[in-house]
């Protein structure tokens, strides 16, 4: 009978082991460093994003917190891999808006937004803007309509990757204007943006962070902002809704978030840090100076935001014609 007590309380032992382990290894989180998947290539606003928060993340964390670029199918190599990766918080993923389009731009992108990931806290935000070269003649995105209209086969334009915000935005300046225009995908908005500035392209679109401090040095041109309003340091750019476009709004999120599985106590102090940070008047001006919008609004607000985020763009995709890979 002894013997029977001893293998059952042996057998509940090795039960319970994994879970005590998973609590230990919450208690004692972060012992060693951190990575910060980037599923884009470096310059663009998810990377900058990234590399402005991850000095702040590490002095709070007391650990390397490190940024991994894992570019490639618009975003899609990495945010699979970091699907794929451990749920013990010693690998997190920032990224963009790619992460709620792609689900339905791709027949299978890797991932599944709700199975694979818990939210940790929306970061911020940044309108996109139709770019061109200073020197181009194009003043307006009226002067950019008729030059299309006068281009057989329309105008070639720069976009940062299938799917993403500034591709999608290209896409409704064509529905909206009846113009012809010929996307040149890139792998990051930094490329794009050369596209641009090279002349390679006449016209590009990218979130507002990458092209930002070209727009101010007068380098580019920017012909109007997506946002709700006009940018706080570029008070003459308009934005496409006082250019007549209602409705005309879009903008490209960054978002922190973990492999499921990854236990709530790491979570919970993820979002706690993150938060703070985000709060922190360094790191928000930093930020706002490098064209984006702050939204520490938690696990709540990132699960809002992808929630109402999925259907706005697949209604978007659908409209455009464009077909699934």
């Amino acid at each position: 009978m002894a013997d029977l007590r001893l293998t059952r309380r042996a057998a509940l032992g090795l039960l319970a082991a994994p879970a005590l382990a998973r609590a230990q290894g919450a208690d004692v989180w972060p012992s060693r460093s951190i990575r910060l998947v980037v599923p884009f290539g470096p310059g663009g606003p998810t990377d900058v994003m990234a590399r402005v928060i991850a000095p702040g993340l590490s002095s709070a964390l007391g650990r390397p917190v490190v940024v991994e670029n894992r570019p490639g199918a618009s975003g899609n190599v990495g945010i699979a891999h970091a699907a794929r990766s451990a749920p013990d918080g010693y690998t997190l993923l920032v990224t963009s808006t790619g992460f709620v389009v792609n689900p339905t731009l791709f027949r299978n992108p890797g991932y599944d937004i709700a199975r694979d990931f818990a939210p940790i806290t929306e970061l911020g935000a940044s309108p996109n803007t139709i770019l061109t070269k200073s020197d181009s003649g194009i003043m307006s995105v009226a002067d950019l309509v008729a030059r299309a209209k006068a281009t057989p086969g329309g105008l070639n334009i720069a976009n940062p990757g299938l799917g993403s915000t500034p591709h999608l935005t290209a896409e409704l300046l064509r529905l909206r204007t009846g113009i012809e225009l010929v996307q040149v995908t890139h792998q990051s908005a930094a490329q794009a943006v050369q596209a641009v500035l090279a002349g390679t392209t006449p016209i590009g679109v990218a979130a507002l962070p990458p092209a930002h401090a070209l727009i101010k040095a007068g380098t580019l041109r920017a012909l109007a902002i997506t946002g709700e309003q006009r940018w706080h340091d570029l008070p003459d750019l308009p934005t496409m809704v006082e250019l007549g476009y209602d409705g005309f709004v879009s903008e490209t999120f960054q978002g922190l978030l973990a492999p499921a599985g990854t236990p709530q106590a790491i979570l919970d102090r993820c979002a706690q840090v993150a938060i703070a940070l985000l709060n922190e008047a360094e790191t928000r001006n930093r930020l706002l100076g490098a064209g984006f919008t702050l939204n520490a609004h938690g696990p709540e607000g990132l699960a809002s935001r992808i929630a109402r985020e999925v259907p706005l763009w697949r209604d978007v995709i659908e409209k455009a014609g464009i077909p699934r890979e």
